[in-house]
Order: C-alpha cells, then structure tokens, then sequence
C-alpha cells in the first residue's frame, strides 16, 4: 500500500530544505571568500615576500645580460659548466631570465604585489583614517586617565583650552563639558598616498618594459636614416605611432678633445623631416643632452670612424672605408689601405693608414715602416714611395640610441608622490580630549609619532591655559552646573 500523501509531502519539503541548507552555506562561502582572499593578500609577511622577490629579480636581471640572441647564452651558460652547478641556458630561456623585465615572472610578481598593496589599503589604511577623523569625544575621566599622556588642571576652563589648542595648530571641537581636538590628520592619509605612488612607479615600470621601443644606429656624416627602420618593439603592448615615419638626417659630426689628445665631447648636428620632406626640427645632440620628437628620443652614445677621403698622385678624391681593427685594451683603431701600383698583381702592395680618432692619420709605406702623420684638412701632401698623398677629410660615423618610453612620465609622477607621501607620513596624528569636572579640567592626549616629544608640547600648552581664580572659579563652576 502506498504511503499517505502527507508524508509525501514531509519527504519532499525535507529534500528541498536540505537542498536550501547546502546553498545557503555555499551562498555564505562564496560571500566570505573575498574577505580570505583580502585577508591572505593583506598579509605583511607575504607583501615582504613579494618585495624580496622582486629585488631578487631584479638583481638576476643586472647579473644577465638582456636582450641578447640565443647563441650569446649557449655560450656564456653552457650545459657542460652550469653556473653554481646548476644554472644553464635552459633556466634564461625557458624562464624569460634574457627579457626578465617583460618576463611573465617578473610580470606575475608585481601584480601580486599590487594587489597585496591594494588589499593592504582597503582593509587596514582606510578603515584607520574612518576612525580617525570621527570626532569621539570621551564623557569619564577614567577614560581620558587611561591616555599616553594626561593631566587635570585645577582650576581651569575647557573653553580656555580649546583657545590654546587651535592656536596651536589643533582642529578643536566642544560639545558641552567635552572637547576633542586633533592635527595632523593627514599624516594618516600618507601610507594611502604611499601604496597609490608605488603602484604608480610599477605600473609606469611595467609599461617601460612591455611597450617600448628600442634601437641603436651608426650613421656616417651626410646620410640620412627613418626612425621606424630602428626602433623596435619590447613588448606585447608596444605600438607604434606616426612620428615613425620621420626621417633623420646627420648634418655633421665632430668631436671635442682634451689637452692630452684623448676625446672629451662628441656632438652631432641632427635635422627631422616630416612625410612630405619639411624640416620640424633641428638640434645639435651630444652625450646627456638628447634630442626629443614625437614621443621618441634620440641619445648620443658612440661615434665611428666612417671613410678617410685621399688625393693620390693629384687625382681624386677617392673615400676609403676605414675598418675597426682588434686590440688589447678599449681604445679604438681604425685601418684601411690605398693601392698602389698594379691593382690587377697577385701581391697587392700600397700604403697603409692608421687613426685612433678623427684628429690625425698615420700612414706607413709598402714596407709597413712609418712614413710620417698628417692631419685632415691640412692639405699637407706626403711622398711615401714615389706616391704623393693628401689627407683631405676623416668622415665620422655617430652612434645614436633611439627609444620611447611611455612609462617614464608615470614612473616620475610616481616618484614625485612617493617622496612627497613618505615626507607627510612623518607628520604626527596628535589626539586631545579634555572633559571639565567642575572647576577642574581633566586632559588626555596621544600620537603616533614622536611620543617622547609629545608630553613636552602638552605641559607647554597647558602651562598657558589661565588659571580661573576666586569668585570666578565658583561663578564658572555654577554656571556649567546649570
């Protein structure tokens, strides 16, 4: 026989409370899971951690050399030598260690860290500046006693002490027989400005390192060069912009020189052309003095030493290619070489041309013995075996660095509001609250900064207040009575 229908009805609204029962605590799961997840990434240990991560990284980042080819770390970290006994090639470019500032790593760890900064804000630095600028005014004495610093005056006016206090400084408020003051409040704010300002500098810094353009180029004197040809991308995010299309032509190069002989300055006469061959703008660079257009600048970095222009024999001028040649040492030496004679000879002789920099060559003969050193521009010929020589120009190459970096202005605004913030959280959050008991005026105070200072500047302050005297004392204890 089947059951009644009443406890059919039992069984199912059971199964439908039970199903209830199981939402609802997924339901309060789900609403607490954010407050964990805040709770975890406020920790400070972990923002340490973070913090530690980052440095280290970072400091990986300046040991290994960035943005090298694959080859350069097949080398330097081989598998059959691994650095520290276990560092190969395999750990720089599976990890992303030759591009560690794009790396997903690095990237990874900054936005933990952001997000421990933002979690650290939202749940303890904002709910301490909520507190802080309520005015709680304190209706016992015991409650101001129990204070860091506090004080009864005898015979005294609360009113009278909150005179003393603004013109101290102190945002004073009376209600009654009870005075709250405080200053300082916006010491409370910095650590706010502080966490905003450092996820300014990461956020400038990660758009650096993922949307940028970089690239390097050696130009003789006289030739021209597009931007776009030499910028490229760092990242993901980088794009390009129209000022690409400018093009760039080097005017001239020269070079100043110290007493001793050796280079001091090099400077190069750069012009900017437009799309439609308008010059828009025109600038001598020199090292730490670049050139800035478009969102792009322009850096001197290095200089080379492009052709040597000759006369031979009174015919001419004919350009030589100057070489860089390998020696001991970091100086620079270029070479090139004049035939002379039969060109067409299986031996080819001819005389032979030396320069550590623009200022002067020297020339050897056929023999490879020194035939003496001339100057550009001296138009002072040289007989080196029969073969009259003229120096007539020494063609430099200059050695230009191109970049854009949207990320500096935020990473400067960053910086800017990180000293700024980090300057006012050392102003002291001062508290006082003061209750009058009659004729006498209970007074409490505390701070988070200077606290050995602090009962200093209150006895200096309550040394000021007037001291109610005779009749006064009891006329003002009657009339706060009523």
């Amino acid at each position: 026989m089947p059951p009644p229908l009443a406890e059919e009805g039992d069984g199912v609204e059971a199964e439908k409370s039970s199903e209830n029962d199981k939402n609802g605590v997924r339901g309060l799961w789900l609403k607490r899971l954010p407050r964990r997840v805040l709770s975890v990434l406020s920790n400070l240990p972990l923002a340490i951690g973070e913090m530690a991560t980052v440095a280290a990284l970072m400091a990986l980042g300046t040991v290994i050399d960035q943005g090298e080819a694959p080859d350069f770390y097949f080398q330097r970290y081989p598998e059959n030598n691994p650095a520290l006994g276990f560092f190969t090639w395999r750990w720089v470019l599976t990890l992303g260690f030759d591009h560690m500032y794009s790396s997903p790593i690095f990237l990874g760890t900054l936005v933990l860290l952001g997000a421990s900064l933002m979690a650290c804000t939202y749940t303890t630095q904002i709910p301490l500046v909520k507190v802080a600028r309520r005015w709680n005014f304190l209706q016992s004495t015991e409650a101001i006693r129990k204070q860091d610093f506090s004080e009864r005056l005898s015979r005294a006016s609360v009113r009278d002490l909150g005179i003393i206090l603004m013109g101290s400084g102190y945002e004073v408020f009376l209600k009654g027989p009870s005075l709250y003051a405080f200053k300082g409040l916006a010491g409370r704010f910095a650590p706010i400005g502080v966490h905003l300002a450092m996820l300014l500098i990461m956020a400038g810094g990660t758009l650096s390192a993922t949307g940028s353009f970089k690239g390097s180029v050696t130009v003789p004197q006289g030739l021209n060069f597009i931007v776009g040809d030499v910028l490229g991308p760092t990242g993901f995010l980088s794009n390009p912009s129209k000022a690409f299309n400018t093009e760039v032509h080097v005017n001239r190069f020269y070079m100043d020189f110290y007493d001793s002989g050796e280079v001091s300055q090099f400077h190069t006469d750069l012009s900017l052309f437009d799309l439609g061959g308008k010059e828009v703008m025109r600038k001598t660079i020199s090292v730490n003095d670049p050139l800035r257009y478009g969102g792009f600048t322009i850096y001197q970095t290095d200089w080379s030493f492009a052709a040597l222009q000759v006369l031979k024999d009174g015919e001419g001028p004919f350009n030589l290619p100057m070489a860089p040649l390998k020696i001991n040492g970091d100086k620079k030496l270029f070479g090139t070489f004049l035939p002379v004679g039969d060109t067409d000879a299986s031996s080819l002789k001819g005389i032979s041309m030396l320069a550590r920099d623009l200022q002067s060559i020297i020339l050897y003969d056929q023999d490879g013995k020194f035939a003496g050193v001339r100057r550009p521009n001296s138009k002072l010929p040289i007989d080196i075996g029969g073969t009259k020589v003229v120096i007539v120009d020494a063609i430099g190459s200059t050695g230009l660095s191109l970049k854009t970096d949207p990320g500096v202005p935020i990473v400067y605004a960053g910086f800017g509001a990180l000293m700024l913030t980090t300057c006012i959280s050392y102003l002291s959050h001062t508290q006082v609250w003061a209750l009058q008991d009659g004729t006498a005026v209970f007074v409490g105070g505390k701070t988070n900064r200077a606290k050995a200072e602090f009962p200093e500047e209150m006895n200096r302050l309550l040394d000021h207040v007037p001291e109610i005297v005779g009749q006064s004392a009891s006329e003002h204890s009657e009339d706060h009575g009523g």
